[in-house]
């Protein structure tokens, strides 16, 4: 199988790099591998951009980083014309959302103008310039983090465009033994920064296409898309959520399946994929009722407790 193969490469390269960041780096991996985008929450300095650089490093294809500001401008993201002196001549300078991997750092951090820049490029894989529209290069993936503590000077995403991503992924602290492991490392000199420079590339573009054409045949039986419904519907009666999972939270959640699948050697998904990435799925699409909150309920307590009052396939 082309996925698990590519996964095994990718994940030890990375473990050169990454301590205790298995799982979000998995998340990015799948979604990589299903088209998806993704949003990394955590505080400053749990991994969230080494992260997005170490896979953008591994990726053999161009790698552009935004870094967002109150003071940016859509077309700082998407580009712009420009007119031509001599030429007497429009021409489309492109902005940095034309690359493989894009790094889009502190995304609330820009006005609500800006952030809908990428709602575009992340559905459609395409931008607008003044009325014509440019393909963006494939493969095509957005990465964005934002700190979910500091609100002084940040745009909360709206709706729409949380909705374009595939997983929300919370990069928390490293247990004691990683937090010492990534001291002796920089005890030996070998800083993060310094060696995700370092990586090889171990995929390149035709590698994630192809891997992408795998994930399409991946088999999932009617039990398994009655699982995936069920759990969506649940989410809409549940009586901690103003605001249930969309069907698009349900596609996500089965392209990411089929990739997980793949990761595991595997070519049909089995519903303890669906349940290991429904927090992932949902947690930035689903919406708390004041009183959970009140009570100090989070998405992914809601998440779990909408798993446990759905049946297993068996």
């Amino acid at each position: 199988m082309i996925v698990s193969e590519l996964w095994g490469r990718l994940r030890d390269e990375a473990g050169k790099v990454l301590v205790g960041l298995d799982e979000p780096f998995q998340h990015v991996a799948i979604a990589l591998f299903s088209g998806g985008h993704v949003l990394l929450e955590g505080v400053p300095g749990t991994g969230k951009t080494l992260i997005a650089r170490s896979i953008a490093q591994l990726v053999g294809g161009e790698f552009k980083r935004i870094q967002f500001t109150p003071d940016l401008m859509p077309s700082d993201v998407v580009g712009t014309s420009v007119f031509d002196l001599p030429t007497s001549q429009f021409h489309v300078h492109q902005g940095p959302i034309f690359a493989n991997v894009v790094l889009t750092d502190e995304i609330n951090r820009a006005p609500a103008k800006t952030q809908a820049a990428l709602l575009e490029a992340m559905e459609e894989a395409q931008v607008t310039i003044d009325g014509v529209s440019y393909p963006l290069p494939e493969p095509f993936l957005v990465v964005a983090t934002q700190n979910p503590i500091e609100y002084e000077g940040t745009y909360p995403l709206p709706e729409a465009q949380l909705d374009r991503f595939q997983f929300k992924v919370v990069v928390d602290y490293r247990s004691e033994a990683e937090e010492n492991e990534v001291l002796r490392r920089h005890l030996s000199g070998a800083t993060p920064w310094r060696r995700s420079r370092a990586l090889s590339p171990i995929l390149s573009a035709e590698d994630v296409l192809a891997a992408r054409r795998e994930a399409e045949a991946v088999r999932v039986d009617d039990d398994v898309l009655g699982y995936l419904t069920a759990i969506a519907r649940a989410s809409r009666r549940s009586p901690d959520l103003l605001l249930g999972a969309s069907p698009r939270a349900s596609i996500a959640l089965l392209q990411g399946a089929r990739v997980r699948a793949l990761l595991d050697g595997r070519d049909f998904v089995l519903p303890d994929d669906v349940k290991a990435l429904v927090a992932p799925a949902y947690r930035h699409r689903i919406v708390l009722k004041p009183e959970a909150e009140i009570q100090g309920v989070s998405q992914d307590d809601a998440v779990a407790r909408i798993l446990n009052g759905v049946a297993v396939p068996r």
